[in-house]
C-alpha cells in the first residue's frame, strides 16, 4: 500500500441546503492532488456522480505512474524507456509484482518457478476439445484460466503461497493461449520446453508442430518480449479496475484475472489493435485511396483507429518504442502484405499532416503492436490474447496490492437512481 501524504489544506463543499463540509486534500508522491470524499455520504447523505470514473480515484497505488500530458509512463518509478531497453518480460514481471528489480539469484529462482509451472494437467486437453473451432480465443482463455485453477485445490481454498500461485498464472497463461490457438486450427498442442525462455517458449508452442520445432528468430523473440513489456501494466484502466473489484470480494487470483480477461476483450480496450487491422482491411477491400480515406477522417465521416489516446495527450511513450521495433521487424521479415504496406503509408501521413499533428493524433501502441504481430504471423483474433498475456503481471501486482491492504473493503459503487418512483403492481388482466 502506497503512503499518501495529507496536507493541511481542505476543499470546502457547499451544498444546496446551505450546509458545507471541509474535505481533506491528499497529495501523492508525484504531487497529484485529490479531494478525499470517503466520508461525504456519511456526513451529508450526498454522493458524487462521475460516470466512467474519469475523475475519480478508486484507490491509492504504488505500481504505475502515468502523466498523459507529458507522455510519461513509469513502472515502480522506472521510466518505461529504460525498462524496455534494459529489461526482459520476466524481470519486468518481478519488478511489477514485488516492487523492486530482482537480484540475479531472485531472477533465476523466479525464472525456474515459471519454467516448472508451464505445463497444464493432461485432462485439460479434453476441455480444449470441447470448444468449437469458431470459439474466440479470448472466450477460451477466460474459461480455461478458471478451469486450470480447479486442478490446483490450494488455489481455490487459499492455502497456496502467493509466489506459487503468481508463477503458475504467468506461466500457464501462455500455454493456455497457445493450446487455444492450436485448437482453432485443429492441430495437436505443442507442449512447453524447459530449455526455452518465456517468449521463445510461447512462439514455439504457437508455430511448431509435434516433433518439428520452428527455428526461432532472435529479433522476433525480442519484438514479442517488447510488446509484452509495454503492455504489462497501465494503471487503473477498465480491466485492471475489474481485477481489483473482483479481488475486493475475496475471490482468488485466477478468478479475478479471468474477469479481467473478459473486460479486456472489448473493442474499446484490448481489442483496439484488432480494430486497427480491421480498418486497414476495410480500406484495402473497399478500393478507396489512402488520400480519400484520410479526407473522410478529416470530414468526420469515418474514424482513424490506432491514433491518439484517451490518456496520452501527446505521443504515447510506448508507441515511440514500438515504432522502432516495427521498422526493424517489417524490414527484416520482408513480409509482402498490402495491409502492412498501407499501415506504413498511413503512419507517414499522420506524422506529417498538420491536421493530425495539431490534434496530437499520433500512432499509438495499438497501431504498432497490431502491425508487428501481423508481420510475426499471429492471427488477428489472437491479438487481445497477446495483450492479456502481457498484462498478467500488472493484474497480479494490483491484486496483491489490494489483498495486502488491511484497510480495503469490498467495492460497492453508489448510483443516482433515475427510474420510476413508487407505484403499484398491475394485475395481468388490467395491463
Amino acid at each position: 500500500m502506497t503512503d499518501v501524504m495529507t496536507d493541511q489544506a481542505t476543499a470546502k463543499l457547499t451544498l444546496d441546503n446551505g450546509e458545507s463540509i471541509d474535505l481533506p486534500v491528499m497529495v501523492g508522491s508525484e504531487n497529484e492532488h485529490a479531494v478525499d470524499i470517503s466520508k461525504l455520504r456519511g456526513k451529508t447523505g450526498y454522493i458524487t456522480l462521475d460516470e466512467g470514473y474519469g475523475n475519480t480515484g478508486a484507490c491509492t497505488s504504488g505500481i504505475t505512474f502515468i502523466n498523459g500530458e507529458k507522455g510519461i509512463l513509469r513502472y515502480r518509478g522506472i521510466p518505461i524507456e529504460q525498462v524496455a531497453a534494459k529489461s526482459s518480460f520476466v524481470e519486468t514481471c518481478y519488478l511489477l509484482i514485488y516492487g523492486e528489480l530482482p537480484t540475479q539469484a531472485q531472477l533465476d529462482a523466479f525464472s525456474k518457478s515459471l519454467g516448472s509451472s508451464a505445463g497444464i494437467h493432461e485432462s485439460m486437453r479434453h476441455h480444449f476439445q470441447g470448444f468449437p473451432d469458431t470459439a474466440h480465443p479470448m472466450a477460451t482463455l477466460s474459461s480455461m484460466i478458471n478451469a486450470v485453477s480447479c486442478f490446483h485445490p490450494d488455489i481455490i481454498d487459499g492455502s497456496a503461497e502467493f509466489d506459487t500461485v503468481a508463477a503458475r498464472l504467468i506461466s500457464k497463461v501462455r500455454t493456455i493461449a497457445a493450446f487455444a490457438y492450436k485448437a482453432t486450427k485443429g492441430e495437436p498442442p505443442v507442449h512447453p520446453r524447459a530449455d526455452l525462455d518465456y517468449c521463445s517458449n510461447f512462439l514455439n508452442m504457437m508455430f511448431s508442430t509435434p516433433g518439428n520445432d520452428i527455428e526461432l528468430d532472435p529479433d522476433v523473440v525480442q519484438a514479442l518480449n517488447l510488446i509484452l513489456i509495454l503492455h504489462a501494466e497501465h494503471e487503473q484502466n477498465c480491466s485492471t479496475s475489474t481485477v481489483r473489484m473482483v479481488c475486493s470480494s475475496g475471490a482468488n487470483l485466477f478468478a479475478s484475472v479471468s474477469a479481467g480477461v473478459c473486460a479486456l476483450w472489448g473493442w474499446r480496450h484490448g481489442g483496439a489493435n484488432v480494430a486497427v487491422l480491421d480498418m486497414l482491411d476495410e480500406i484495402v477491400k473497399s478500393g478507396v485511396s489512402l488520400d480519400d480515406y484520410v479526407t473522410k477522417v478529416k470530414n468526420k465521416e469515418t474514424k482513424l483507429m490506432g491514433f491518439g489516446h484517451r490518456v496520452y495527450k501527446n505521443f504515447d511513450p510506448r508507441a515511440k518504442i514500438l515504432a522502432e521495433s516495427a521498422d526493424k521487424i517489417l524490414t527484416k521479415l520482408g513480409v509482402d502484405d498490402p495491409l502492412l504496406d498501407l499501415a506504413r503509408r498511413l503512419q507517414d501521413v499522420a506524422l506529417e499532416d498538420s491536421y493530425f499533428v495539431d490534434r496530437n493524433l499520433y500512432p499509438n501502441v495499438d497501431f504498432y503492436s497490431g502491425i508487428i504481430m501481423r508481420a510475426m504471423g499471429i492471427p488477428t483474433n489472437m491479438f487481445t490474447v497477446m495483450f492479456a498475456i502481457g498484462r498478467m503481471p500488472g493484474w497480479i501486482a494490483q491484486w496483491k496490492e489490494l489483498r495486502d491492504d488491511p484497510t480495503h473493503r469490498i467495492s460497492r459503487p453508489r448510483q443516482v437512481y433515475t427510474g420510476p418512483t413508487e407505484r403499484d403492481y398491475v394485475p395481468m388482466d388490467q395491463r
